[in-house]
């Protein structure tokens, strides 16, 4: 097998090109490095081939798509506030970047495409668990992108007859995660104040819940789907099946917490119905919200680096959150 996987270099394209790598496959890396890292793929880099490219330039990437089996998708930007300040940076890599990896596949005749969507498309959802065929509601300009780059994923797949499959992430944690640039995701900021032994700093009462999902959790359901080639121009949730208040995650890493103001345009809960997946993939997930924890515990000095945040720079850093989300 010959697989692609765009954005490898990320953190769950590294562990994904790691399991792929495992199983015999001759995997390259398309990554233009503006979030992903090298070091993330020290362990197998004699294995793969990286190549430095950008999803948005078209020309730059076709060629490195032929005699290639399988298409992973999973480069894109995140984040919420650098969404609302750059606006035209995440559409031209969410959905421009997103069709040119599609051209570059139709072109070339992929026999298996799996697109990393997010659980953001569903907004402020009215129904818990929150399954598939739940409202579409994106809150900011990153859930927006990468909804129509799904929406792009569906049409070719059914136009061009390209074997695709989208994956709806929620919350998904553990080594590696991303701690560099803007504030974002809780387990980023939460370790880096365990080490510098300061608060927690937990968005409004902390009784808000999160589906957390193990990244190897993520890696096996990509894994299973990709080999699963009936399920065509479907759309799966990937989450724990389960919901965990911000909280019990401050208890389980231990020590003291303080709270900030609770921010527009999030959900009170994000809570997977996996029911389709589990169905259809014969996927379930393993890692407990209490295994997971004492992994990425273990592993605590990958965060050393990690920027320190404080209600004074988170303040700072989400003005434009407050601004527009209202």
């Amino acid at each position: 097998m010959k697989s692609i996987v765009t954005g490898g270099a990320g953190f769950i394209g590294s562990h994904l090109c790691e399991k792929l790598s495992s199983l015999g496959h001759e995997v390259i890396v398309i990554d233009n490095f503006s979030i992903g890292k090298k070091n993330n793929l020290k362990n197998i880099k004699k294995k793969i081939k990286i190549y430095k490219k950008d999803i948005r330039n078209y020309d730059s990437i076709k060629n490195l798509f032929k005699n290639v089996d399988n298409v992973f998708h999973l480069a894109a930007l995140a984040d919420i506030v650098p969404s609302i300040e750059r606006p035209d940076e995440y559409f031209t890599t969410n959905v421009d970047g997103t069709y040119n990896v599609l051209k570059a596949s139709i072109k070339n005749d992929i026999k298996r495409f799996i697109y990393s969507a997010s659980s953001s498309c569903y907004g402020i959802p009215k129904i818990y668990p929150t399954n598939e065929k739940s409202q579409i509601m994106p809150q900011y300009p990153y859930a927006l992108t990468k909804r129509i780059g799904e929406e792009l994923v569906l049409h070719f797949s059914k136009i061009y007859k390209l074997n695709a499959t989208s994956l709806r992430f929620f919350n998904v944690y553990g080594p590696r995660a991303r701690t560099s640039g803007t504030y974002g995701a809780v387990f980023g900021v939460f370790l880096a104040q365990k080490i510098a032994n300061h608060p927690y700093t937990v968005v409004g009462d902390g009784k808000q819940k999160r589906d957390f999902t193990y990244v190897s959790d993520v890696i096996s359901s990509i894994v299973k789907t990709y080999k699963n080639k009936n399920v065509s121009s479907q759309i799966y949730n990937v989450g724990s099946g389960k919901s965990i208040s911000v909280n019990r995650i401050v208890k389980l890493l231990g020590g003291s917490k303080i709270f900030i103001p609770k921010r527009p345009g999030e959900p009170e809960i994000t809570f997977a119905d996996i029911k389709k997946i589990k169905k259809d993939i014969n996927w379930t997930p393993k890692i407990s919200i209490e295994e997971g924890v004492k992994k990425i515990l273990f592993k605590i000095n990958d965060w050393k680096n990690a920027p320190l945040w404080t209600p004074k720079t988170i303040k700072k850093a989400t003005e434009k959150w407050f601004l527009y989300l209202k």
